[in-house]
Formats: C-alpha cells, structure tokens, sequence
C-alpha cells in the first residue's frame, strides 16, 4: 500500500547471500542441541501384511475361476 506521507528509505549498501542467510536463520549456538529421538511404537497392530493380501487375492481368483469351469 502507497502512503503519500511515508517516503522509502534506500538501503545503504547490498548484503551478500553469506550475511543475508546469517540474518535470516542465525548461528548455532552451544544452548541449541541436536536430539535423536526415539521411533514411535505402532499404534494397533496390523491384521494382514500387504503380501498376506496380495496371496489372500490371488485364491479368490483361483476359485472364482474354478467355480467357473464347473
């Protein structure tokens, strides 16, 4: 939004990509400390493995197939 009022300010001299990342993300420090945590446990248990799946489908074809022949 344009403000008559409000004049721009030029910035007084161009910053480089080192200070500007230094700026915006900062340094590490000693009181910042990187942690391992530990993998979260499942929730419930699984009722079928997805290969208990891919085998439980290949006998509903099987027999949808044999029961068409007959």
């Amino acid at each position: 939004m344009w403000l008559p009022w409000r004049r721009k300010r030029g910035r007084l001299r161009q910053i480089g990509e080192a200070e500007a990342y230094g700026r915006a993300y900062g340094d590490r420090t000693a009181d910042v400390r990187i942690v391992a945590t530990v993998p979260r446990r499942p929730r419930y248990k699984l009722l079928a493995t997805g290969e208990e799946l891919r085998r439980q489908f290949e006998e509903k074809l099987l027999k949808r197939a044999e029961s068409k022949r007959s």
